[in-house]
Parts: structure tokens; sequence; C-alpha cells
């Protein structure tokens, strides 16, 4: 059962999947849900700061290069196309709504690159994440529960 939880929380930081996979994964896999639910979330709450790091410091470096200023400008214009009337009219709560949407594409990867192109300072952005992404567990949480039949306790 520890293996599973592992999997679930490494499911949790990665860019494809997020939560959103994690969580089922987990209770699917036998995982206490409650259990599951504490673990992936934190996990994918780890990734703001980690992500940001990268934006703020790392990410300069790496625009020097050609192929990496690309593939970055890509994903900064689908984050901002993705983001940005929701984020640009109402900032805090339009990240919120926007990470809290449990669909591909938005999440906390997708919430912090806005959250920085739209200069929403760290800590707001942060917070702004974290409520969504309660928000988006929370709902992956019951819809798995109740796919699956699972006891809560």
């Amino acid at each position: 059962m520890l293996a599973e939880l592992i999997q679930a929380m490494l499911w949790s930081i990665s860019p494809f999947g997020e939560a959103k996979v994690g969580i089922p994964y987990a209770i699917l896999n036998g995982v206490n849900p409650v259990v599951a639910f504490i673990f992936c979330f934190i996990a994918n709450v780890l990734v703001f700061p980690v992500m940001y790091f990268f934006l703020h410091f790392i990410n300069k470096h790496f625009l020097k290069w050609r192929f990496y200023k690309s593939n970055a400008i890509k994903v900064a214009k689908r984050a901002k196309k993705g983001a940005g009337k929701g984020v640009l009219k109402y900032g805090f709560w339009g990240l919120i709504l926007f990470v809290m949407i449990p669909i591909p594409g938005t999440g906390v990867y997708a919430g912090t690159i806005a959250g920085y192109l739209f200069r929403i300072p760290k800590r707001l952005a942060f917070t702004a994440n974290t409520i969504g992404i309660f928000f988006s567990c929370v709902f992956i949480w019951i819809a798995t529960i109740i796919a699956s039949g699972e006891p809560v306790f």
C-alpha cells in the first residue's frame, strides 16, 4: 500500500495528471481515501514553490537557447490563453477558478505560469493555487469515491 501511495504522490506532482490522476489511482489501488486525499493534495501543492523558483530564477538563463525559448513561449501562450480573461478580470479569484476546474490544462502548473505572467504577487498566487487545488481535489475525491463505491472511513 505504501508503494501505491508513493506512486499516487508522484502522479500528483507530475504535469501529466497532477492530483486529478493521483487521487483516483490511490483510491482504486486500495489506499484509504482520506490518506489518499491528504497526501496527493500536499504533493500537488508542493509543485508551486518548485515551479515558481524555476520561472523566477532558472527560466531567464534557459531563454538564451532558441529551442527552449520557442517551447517556453508556446507554453506561456497556452497558459495565458486559458487563464487570460478570468485572471485579468478577477485577479486572485480568477486564478482560483482557473486552477479549481479539474480538466486537462488547468491546475497548479498552468496556475503558477499564469500567476507569474500576470504578475500576481507570489503569496497571493500561492494562496490562489492552493485554494484552487483543494477544491479540485475535493471534486475528484468525491467523484472517485462515488464511482468506485469505496467507503470513506
